[in-house]
C-alpha cells in the first residue's frame, strides 16, 4: 500500500533543499511549541536561525503552502518506514499486521511530528491538507481488498475497516503523545490481533 508521496521539490540545488528542509524542521518545532495560529513566519524564522522572514517566502509562499509541506514531509517519513515492511511481508494478514506495528513504531520516535500533523488539520481548510489522509485510506483499502480477493479477508466494507483502523492508530498516537513512557509494543501486538481477527475469513 504505497502512497508515493514526495518529499520536498525534485528540483532545486542541494543547498536549497537543505534550506526547506531546516524550514521544515523549524515550522514543526513553531507549531509545537506555540500552537498553529502563533506560528508565524517570524517564529519559524527565528527558530530557522534565517536573518529574515523573506528566506522562508522565497521558498513559500505563504503559510498554507509551508503547512501542506511539513504534511507532505511527515507523511514521506512514515511511508519510508511503513512501506518497506509492508513490502516485507507475504501474505494480506501478515501486510496489515506490518502495517500497524510499523505505524506504532513510527509513532513511538516522532511525537513532535505527529503533534504538529494534528494541529495543522485542525486549522487548515481544503482539499490539500487531507490529500495525504486521503492516500493512506486509499492505499489501506486496496490492502484490505487484496485480502478478500485472496481469501484471506472475510467479507465486510474495506472502507468501514480502513477508517475504524485509522481511527484506533490515531488513538494509539495519541496516547503515546501524552504518555511517552508506555508500552508501545504492547499496544502494536494487542491492535494488531484485534484487526486480524476482526478481519480474517473464517
Amino acid at each position: 500500500m504505497r502512497a508515493n508521496y514526495s518529499s520536498g521539490e525534485q528540483g532545486g540545488s542541494f543547498t536549497e533543499r537543505g534550506r526547506r528542509a531546516q524550514i521544515v524542521e523549524a515550522a514543526i518545532e513553531a507549531i509545537v511549541e506555540l500552537g498553529y495560529s502563533r506560528a508565524s513566519f517570524g517564529q519559524i524564522a527565528k527558530r530557522a536561525g534565517l536573518s529574515s522572514t523573506g528566506m522562508i517566502s522565497y521558498h513559500f509562499k505563504n503559510k498554507a503552502e509551508l503547512m501542506q509541506q511539513v504534511l507532505t514531509d511527515v507523511y514521506a517519513a512514515a511511508e519510508k518506514l511503513v512501506g518497506a515492511r509492508i513490502d516485507a511481508a507475504g501474505t494480506a494478514r501478515d501486510q496489515l499486521r506490518a502495517f500497524i506495528e510499523s505505524s506504532v513504531d513510527f509513532y513511538r520516535t516522532n511525537h513532535r511530528q505527529l503533534r504538529a500533523l494534528t494541529e495543522i488539520f485542525l486549522n487548515e481548510r481544503g482539499d490539500d491538507a487531507a490529500l495525504p489522509h486521503r492516500r493512506e485510506l486509499e492505499g489501506l483499502r486496496e490492502l484490505l481488498r487484496a485480502g478478500q480477493r485472496s481469501g484471506e479477508f472475510r467479507d465486510f466494507d474495506p472502507h468501514v475497516m480502513a477508517v475504524t483502523l485509522r481511527h484506533a492508530l490515531d488513538g494509539v498516537a495519541l496516547r503515546l503523545g501524552v504518555e511517552p513512557d508506555a508500552d508501545a509494543d504492547l499496544y502494536a501486538r494487542e491492535l494488531a490481533t484485534t484487526f486480524d481477527l476482526a478481519t480474517r475469513a473464517g
